[in-house]
């Protein structure tokens, strides 16, 4: 017998509400299950970020809005600050020029710095950095080795390169890990961190940070917005500073966000 065309549409009815009803309970997309990362780890990761109060003062370096950001007060004696990812405003690196470091500025994305060669000494090179040395990428490694003739001053690393601070990080040698007394690194895609994949090289990098520094400040940035599930917050973006941890003499967790 055959079907009539209202029983064949209330069975094709019937089958896309039981794709869509898998697809709701399962995570699936086609006929591939989406993983994702378990909230232990995601918890724990977020855990062993957590931010310390230590014996030095935060203080804020360059503007109140985008661009300026929180740094201990322990810069005596840091020879130069490298700064990767060049925008339109550099009162950052201009701040430290004038409390006595040498400035290094690299970008391949923009023609010109926005400092005044007549108020602040610099160095820009136009290159990404990056996990290789080519044309358009440096490495950390190679840039600062290039730089500066100084193999043991301290050193501090600003960087804002839009996703490309993963690369960059997995790569730099355990050396130069320890030159840099303080890190200020904006953070991006953190959202992926439910991503098996990514939370992995995410967490990878983290913890290659966290063998030498330790967190004193985050704050994420508000020009977007903050992912949620299984209960956990998550920003896209987030600015962190580390300091090395050798320089801390007293520690607790910080209670007050936030501290500026």
């Amino acid at each position: 017998m055959l079907e009539s065309k209202k029983d064949s549409k209330t069975l094709r009815d019937i089958f896309v509400k039981l794709i869509l009803d898998i697809k709701n309970k399962l995570g699936v997309k086609g006929l591939m299950i989406q993983r994702s990362t378990p909230k232990d780890k995601d918890v724990k990761l977020i855990e062993t970020l957590y931010p310390i109060q230590t014996q030095f003062e935060l203080i804020r370096v360059g503007p109140n809005k985008d661009g300026g950001y929180l740094i201990p007060n322990d810069l005596k004696g840091i020879e130069a600050c490298f700064s990767p990812g060049v925008d339109d405003i550099s009162e950052f690196e201009l701040w430290c020029f004038n409390n006595g470091m040498e400035i290094y500025l690299a970008d391949k994305s923009i023609v010109k710095v926005n400092l005044d060669s007549t108020k602040c000494d610099f160095n820009f090179l136009k290159k990404y950095i990056g996990a290789t040395n080519n044309e358009d990428y440096i490495t950390l490694d190679t840039w600062v080795n290039s730089s500066i003739s100084n193999n043991n001053s301290d050193l501090l690393l600003q960087m804002d390169i839009e996703d490309g601070e993963y690369d960059a990080l997995l790569n730099v040698s355990n050396a130069l890990m320890k030159r840099f007394r303080i890190i200020v690194i904006e953070f991006h895609s953190l959202h992926k961190l439910w991503n098996p994949d990514f939370f992995r090289f995410a967490d990878i990098v983290f913890s290659k940070i966290l063998q030498t520094h330790s967190c004193i400040h985050i704050h994420p940035n508000n020009y977007d917005r903050v992912y949620s599930k299984n209960g956990v917050l998550i920003p896209k973006v987030m600015e962190f500073t580390f300091l090395r941890t050798d320089r801390i003499m007293s520690s607790t967790y910080e209670q007050s966000f936030p501290t500026h």
